[in-house]
């Protein structure tokens, strides 16, 4: 059986679509609400563009490697997405496909009112190895099929993201 390789998932939160993409959009801000990453270089604060690049610092069960990772959308208020393209240890890393993150933002009305953004957060897995290779790999690193480890990862970003946008900044 083929492996899935998409997983979405979407939260409504009480926060504007720009303020729901300056946190998305900047990598720094990740470890506020991803259940791995521990921190990004991005060169600067803020949203990046197109075209930038940033390293990722990962942790899981106490294994931890780096991303390379490149900007591939950056829509303010609407989209802003990311391909992964190295993965490995402080100084080597494997130059190869790994995944592509997206968050879309749509203004939504909100449930008792009001108005609010959907954030929609797709993981899509690109790596090139043949299914059965990679049904071992994510025994191994997810205890599972990655889809599944993701979905709960994703259900986890988005409940951490929506907290993180709905909490009134200090003046």
């Amino acid at each position: 059986m083929a492996r899935q390789r998409t997983v979405s998932d979407s939260v409504l939160a009480a926060a504007t679509p720009a303020a729901v993409y300056a946190v998305v959009a900047d990598p720094t801000r990740t470890p506020e609400w991803s259940p791995e990453n521990r921190g990004a270089r991005t060169g600067g604060a803020g949203p990046l563009p197109v075209g930038a690049v940033f390293t990722g610092a990962n942790e899981r069960r106490g294994f931890r490697w780096i991303t390379e990772c490149v900007v591939t959308a950056a829509e303010p208020g609407e989209r802003f997405a990311f391909r992964v393209r190295a993965i490995g240890g402080a100084r080597r890393r494997l130059r190869t496909r790994i995944a592509t993150w997206e968050h879309r933002l749509e203004p939504a009305e909100l449930p008792g009112g009001g108005s609010g953004t959907r954030v929609t957060q797709t993981w899509t897995d690109d790596r090139t190895m043949p299914d059965a290779v990679a049904r071992v790999f994510d025994a191994v690193a997810t205890r599972g099929p990655f889809a599944d480890f993701q979905r709960r990862n994703l259900a986890t970003s988005l409940q951490r993201l929506k907290a993180v946008v709905e909490t009134p900044t200090p003046a």
